[in-house]
């Protein structure tokens, strides 16, 4: 599904979904027993999928098909009540911030990027402007702003964590100093585990800094794993090379803890299967969980026709690395905050379960 996406027979049962923005975007998150993941609806390769929600009913239970057959048994999680309230100064919540799968608080702290500016320097996948344009955000959120929805998000809807990630502003800390000041202010309103996200500062020193801010997890996203496919999906932020990744890594797994420093990689961009888990391999070995998703296209982005990966290319990364991480003890489970511990972008977390039974 997440490869595919999935048709919508009620169109008005995606209105709540997330349509551009820093991602996941263009999906909507769906409960199958029991597990609530993100799943792509409003991509080209949805439009043609051979997964098709029906209508829900009264009880907003809907059934999955695939060509015609019923699969199973799908719902959609309620909007949140916190979407119901707008900050003093008249700006809704849910411009603010938005909830991610089930219970997870999500924020672009910065909604805007240097490496955005520029179709030359731009990431190819990227949608961070759209949501901005539509009116669907506000290009900074203030820490007082993030401190006041997230206290709400807890106490109304029962939120477990929180994701705080950034656009690429000018700096030699790339967003480390928004991110820092962000959450302290959270963590003085309420006691909900961050993860931060932003590319690797210049300066070692700031992930000390984040941390004794509040930050108990951290994000450093390759997206790609080889050089000449950064370079030509991302050409601003390959400027920052690999090498500079993992320096950064290891730098930061000693602050942070193992498992508590991920790095997000998009499959299907080019690189091969085995550069993929040679990188995931290494990343491994220093503590660093290395979540793999499938590449979605997003519609209004360069890369909105590029193909999805397929099932069979997902299975034959997700399942050599999910013994790998379960060997190594790093598993979803254990991290605090952030994307990996909500797995709802991935199958990952569900291969480790069937790697431990």
């Amino acid at each position: 599904m997440q490869s595919y996406g999935v048709r919508l027979a009620e169109p008005k049962a995606g209105a709540d979904s997330r349509r551009g923005g820093a991602g996941p975007s263009d999906h909507k998150a769906m409960t199958i027993d029991g597990m609530t993941v993100m799943v792509p609806v409003h991509t080209a390769p949805a439009f043609d999928s051979p997964y098709l929600v029906e209508k829900p009913d009264a009880f907003g239970r809907s059934v999955i098909r695939r060509d015609g057959l019923a699969l199973g048994e799908v719902s959609f999680p309620l909007q949140p009540k916190f979407y119901g309230l707008t900050t003093a100064d008249g700006i809704p919540y849910s411009k603010i911030a938005v909830l991610h799968g089930r219970d997870v608080l999500a924020t672009t702290v910065l909604q805007s990027c240097i490496r955005y500016q520029s179709r030359t320097k731009t990431c190819q996948f990227c949608a961070i402007g759209q949501s901005l344009a539509a009116g669907r955000t506000i290009e900074r959120k203030t820490p007082a702003q993030l401190a006041e929805v997230a206290k709400a998000a807890v106490e109304l809807d029962g939120v477990k964590h929180m994701v705080m990630t950034t656009g690429t502003p000018p700096g030699r800390d790339r967003g480390a100093a928004l991110l820092a000041e962000s959450a302290a202010a959270v963590k003085a309103a309420v006691d909900l585990p961050i993860q931060v996200q932003c590319e690797p500062p210049d300066d070692d020193a700031w992930f000390g800094r984040l941390r004794t801010a509040g930050a108990d997890a951290l994000g450093m996203h390759l997206e790609a794993v080889t050089e000449p496919v950064r370079h030509r999906i991302m050409p601003g932020k390959a400027q920052v090379s690999v090498e500079r990744y993992f320096e950064a890594f290891a730098a930061a797994v000693p602050v942070f803890g193992r498992g508590q420093v991920s790095t997000y990689i998009l499959a299907g961009l080019g690189d091969s299967r085995e550069d993929i888990l040679a990188t995931c391999e290494r990343l491994v070995g220093l503590g660093v969980y290395p979540f793999v998703v499938p590449f979605v296209p997003i519609s209004g982005t360069p890369l909105e026709s590029h193909p999805t990966p397929t099932p069979a290319f997902m299975h034959a990364i997700l399942g050599p690395l999910s013994g790998m991480l379960v060997a190594s003890g790093l598993k979803a489970i254990d991290a605090k905050a952030g994307c990996a511990k909500c797995g709802a972008c991935s199958a990952l977390s569900t291969y480790e379960r069937r790697a431990c039974s």
